[in-house]
C-alpha cells in the first residue's frame, strides 16, 4: 500500500492506495505543524483506526506540500514511524510534463500533482483542472503534456475569513450552496456572494483560459479539491475527483521508480469521512 499525504495551507488530505483503489482517506489541521513524533504518532493512529497497519501495510509513501516547513517534520516522522524514505514531489523529479511557466520552480507540487493525473488518466486530452480549496486554481495543460500555467484566486473560505476580518458588522457564516441568489438575510446575502461568484468566476475564466490557450476550442474540465462536490449542481465540470492530488501523487511516485503506472479510474474513490 501507499500513503500519500497532500499537504495543503488549512488541511492535510491523506489517503492510502491498495494498488489502484483508494482504500481510505483522512484530514488535518495544517497548523499548527508539530513535531515530527506528533505527526507520526497521528498518521500511525489515524490508519488503525481504519483498519490498516501502520508497520505492515505502507510500503511506500509520497508527499507533496504547498507549506515548506511541514516538509522536515513530515519526512522525519515517514522515517521514525514507517521506517521509509518517503517521495516529495519536487523540482528534479520525473512528472512527464513539460513545464512552460517563466519560473518552474513557482509552480506548487499539488498543481503540478493535479496535471500529473489528468495527462496519466485522460491521456491526449486538452484540459483545465480547477481545484477549489483555500485558494481557487486553474491549470491548463495540453494534450502533448505541456504545462501552460493558469489562475489563482480566493477561494470560498479566504473570501468568508477577508469579509468577517476586514468588515465591522459582517459575520462569518457556512460555506454552502444557498437554495436562492437572492439573499433575504445578512447571513444569506454572504452566502450567496462567496457560491455564486465563486460559480460565476470560475465560468468566466473558463471562457477566457479556452479562448487563449486552446483557441476557443472546448478542454476538458476537471474539478477536484475540498469544495469540489458543492459545485456540481452547476455543471461546470466534466468530471468531479476531490481526490486528484493523490492520484497524481500515486502516479508521480510509481514514475520515479520506473514502476508501470495503474489504469486508476477516477471513480474509484473512498468516502471522505
Amino acid at each position: 500500500m501507499l500513503l500519500a499525504l497532500d499537504v495543503g495551507n488549512t488541511h492535510i488530505h491523506g489517503g492510502v492506495f491498495d494498488g489502484e483503489t483508494l482504500r481510505t482517506q483522512f484530514r488535518r489541521s495544517t497548523h499548527p505543524i508539530g513535531s515530527s513524533d506528533e505527526l507520526g504518532l497521528f498518521l500511525r493512529s489515524v490508519l488503525r483506526e481504519n483498519g490498516i497497519d501502520p508497520q505492515v501495510a505502507i510500503q511506500a509513501i509520497a508527499i507533496c506540500s504547498v507549506v515548506p516547513p511541514m516538509v522536515y517534520p513530515l519526512r522525519s516522522a515517514c522515517l521514525k514511524y514507517f521506517q521509509r524514505e518517503p517521495f516529495v514531489l519536487q523540482p528534479g523529479v520525473k512528472t512527464g510534463l513539460k513545464i512552460k511557466y517563466r519560473n518552474p520552480l513557482e509552480v506548487g507540487p499539488d498543481r503540478i500533482a493535479n496535471a500529473v493525473a489528468v495527462t496519466q488518466l485522460w491521456p491526449g486530452r486538452d484540459a483545465i483542472v480547477i481545484d477549489i480549496g483555500t485558494a481557487t486554481t486553474f491549470d491548463v495543460v495540453t494534450a502533448t503534456r505541456d504545462y501552460l500555467g493558469g489562475v489563482i484566486l480566493a477561494g470560498p473560505s479566504i473570501s468568508v475569513e477577508a469579509l468577517a476580518g476586514k468588515t465591522a458588522r459582517l459575520p462569518a457564516v457556512e460555506i454552502t450552496r444557498p437554495e436562492h441568489v437572492l439573499g433575504r438575510s445578512t447571513i444569506e446575502s454572504i452566502q450567496s456572494g462567496i457560491f455564486f461568484g465563486q460559480a460565476g468566476a470560475i465560468r468566466h475564466l473558463i471562457d477566457l483560459l479556452s479562448a487563449e490557450a486552446f483557441a476557443g476550442g472546448r478542454p476538458l474540465l476537471i474539478g477536484t479539491g475540498g469544495f469540489s462536490r458543492m459545485y456540481e449542481r452547476e455543471k461546470l465540470f466534466d468530471e468531479v475527483v476531490p481526490d486528484l492530488v493523490l492520484r497524481g501523487l500515486l502516479l508521480a511516485e510509481r514514475m520515479n521508480r520506473d514502476e508501470p503506472l495503474l489504469k486508476i479510474k477516477p471513480k474509484e474513490t473512498a468516502d471522505l469521512r
